[in-house]
Parts: structure tokens; sequence; C-alpha cells
């Protein structure tokens, strides 16, 4: 497989995604199709999906600069997944900005979701036309973008599901976001190791890393809704209590608590109406009482530490020392 050896300094990997996605060429009609995905664009957001990619792809020696392209359609795909999540979720704001189904309507955020899925799909021709890339990479490209997409509308469903059912385990919990959210880091991960020509064993272990990274950042989210300083996390304390979400601290919490906390706890969180603000700090301090935040701190910790173990197979690098850096940013994270 192709292999590259060139290592960059300049432009930083950051300052690459930015440029590739301010060199996309997104057309400008019809301009109600086009004018939304270039707004959620512009809205920003963390980029730790294509960064991956690129980190992946210096890792294993590669030019993260060949990366680009399909760093380009992991950051569509994902804003894609963003969308339309918003339109099941009728979330108002995304980014503290309207989201695009509020912004525009709900036939609107689709079709352009559908529209950015398509200029996911199209970033991968650049592989399919260079004579540096074989077959077998451009198809295993292809392979690990498509399943992601698989694995991310499998786990959504799953989270779907658990809505209306009572008896979810912890494990299930895992599942389902290692499917919703960690399939698209992982995949991010793997590409970036298809590019610079990596073997089938590095590629996996690549894959695992984001896999870990992804169930760590999810049981994050879940404890910051109830922990964080809600100025940085911008979003209204106990958001996912008053959307009735079971989350990996309810779980763990209807596992631990007495009968009694069983049942109050599921009648607030299947409560159709608004909930009070004393009903959120009822949770909250049953949350607390179970030992759940701290229990929830550890899992978020051993999640990060079998990513950083596994790192530890990969040659010394600046590209190593970036990706390190960049878990131990996700652990501290505040929002």
């Amino acid at each position: 497989m192709h292999s590259k050896k060139t290592v960059i300094t300049k432009p930083s990997l950051p300052e690459l995604i930015e440029q590739g996605i301010q060199d996309l060429s997104i057309p400008e009609v019809p301009y109600d199709l086009y004018r939304p995905i270039s707004y959620t664009l512009e809205q920003g957001g963390k980029r730790i999906r294509p960064y991956l990619v690129l980190l992946g792809c210096g890792l294993c020696g590669g030019d993260p600069r060949e990366a680009v392209p399909a760093a380009l359609a992991i950051e569509l795909v994902h804003n894609f997944t963003l969308i339309h999540d918003d339109i099941m979720d009728e979330a108002e704001t995304r980014r503290g900005k309207l989201s695009v189904y509020r912004k525009w309507d709900s036939a609107t955020a689709i079709l352009s979701g559908d529209a950015m899925f398509a200029l996911a799909i199209e970033q991968f021709q650049y592989y399919g036309e260079h004579a540096g890339y074989d077959k077998k990479q451009y198809n295993a490209l292809y392979q690990f973008f498509i399943g992601s997409i698989r694995r991310i509308c499998e786990g959504q469903m799953m989270d779907l599901n658990f809505a209306v059912r009572e008896d979810i385990s912890l494990h299930e919990y895992e599942e389902m976001i290692g499917a919703k959210t960690g399939a698209l880091l992982s995949c991010a991960l793997e590409m970036g190791g298809v590019v610079a020509g990596a073997n089938d064993q590095t590629i996996s272990r690549l894959g695992q890393i984001g896999l870990e990274v992804g169930i760590a950042f999810q049981i994050q989210d879940d404890l910051l809704d109830v922990v964080a300083d809600f100025d940085k996390f911008g979003k209204k304390k106990g958001g996912d209590i008053r959307e009735g979400k079971k989350t990996y601290l309810a779980l763990m919490t209807l596992e631990r608590a007495s009968a009694e906390e069983q049942n109050r706890l599921l009648g607030i969180l299947h409560k159709t109406n608004d909930k009070s603000d004393d009903e959120i700090e009822w949770v909250i301090d049953c949350y607390h009482r179970n030992n759940v935040i701290d229990e929830s701190k550890k899992a978020i910790r051993y999640h990060y530490d079998r990513a950083l173990q596994s790192l530890r197979s990969f040659e010394d690098s600046g590209y190593l020392t970036e990706i390190r850096h960049l878990l131990q940013k996700l652990i501290t994270r505040e929002f």
C-alpha cells in the first residue's frame, strides 16, 4: 500500500482543516438548499473528528495534507448528523445559534442534510483519481466511512428505543454510545491510517482508540450536563433530565438507588410536561447520594486511559505528542 513519510510543521493541522473547509466548493443555487450547509459550517465546533483523521495519518508516517479530503468528509457527515438530530430532538439551538430546522424548516433541514452527505461522499473522489492510491486503499476508505454511518444510525435507533424502555443496562448504554458517538471517531483515525498506508493491525488499533475516546466523550457529556459551568457549557443545567434522557448517570442510579428513589426518578424522567427546577435538583442530589458522579468520573478516566495505553505502540513523533495532548484536553474539558 502507498505510504508517504513527509512530516510537516506548517501550517498546523487545525489550519489545514479550516483552510480545507473554506476551499469547499459549495454551490450557491438553489440558495435555500446550500445556504444552510454554509451556515452550519460557519458555526465552527471542536473539529475533533477531522483533527483525528490528520493525526491518524501522521501517527502512521503519512503526510496529513493527503488526509484533508477524508477529514472534510468526516466533518461534513458529522454536521449532517447534527442537522438531522436537531429535527428529531426538536432542538431550538446548535452551538449557540438557531438550529437549521428552526431557522428554516424541517423539510429544508432534511434536504440540506442530505446534500451535505452527498458533499461528504464526493471528497473521496480525490483518492479514486489520484495515482498514488490503489484500489484497496480507496475501497477501505469507502467501507470505513459507510460502515460508520450505518453504525451511527444503529446507535441512534437504540437511543430512541431506550426512551420507552426501563430495563436498560449500562453495558447496553455503552454499546449504544460506542455506535452513536464512537463510530465516527473510530472511522476518523482508521481513515487517517489508510491514507498513510498503514497495515491492517495498526488500523484496527486506531479504530479501538477512537471507540474508547467516543465512549469516554459521551459519558463525559452526560456528566457535564449536571456538573458543568453552564456559562461555558452553553446548555441549561440538567438539560438531559428535562428531556427525559436515560443517560449513563441515570442508568447507574437506577441500578443503585432504593426502590422509592427508582420510582421517583423514573417518574420525573417520564414526565411529559415541563419538569420543575426542584425536580431537577432532586435528581442531581440523587446522583450524588448514590455516588454516581464519582463513579462516572472513574468510567471516563478508564476509557481515556485505555486509549492512551493503546497509543504506546506508536513511535514517538510530534503527532503522538499532539494526540496525547488532545486526549488530556478532553479529559479535563469543561464543556
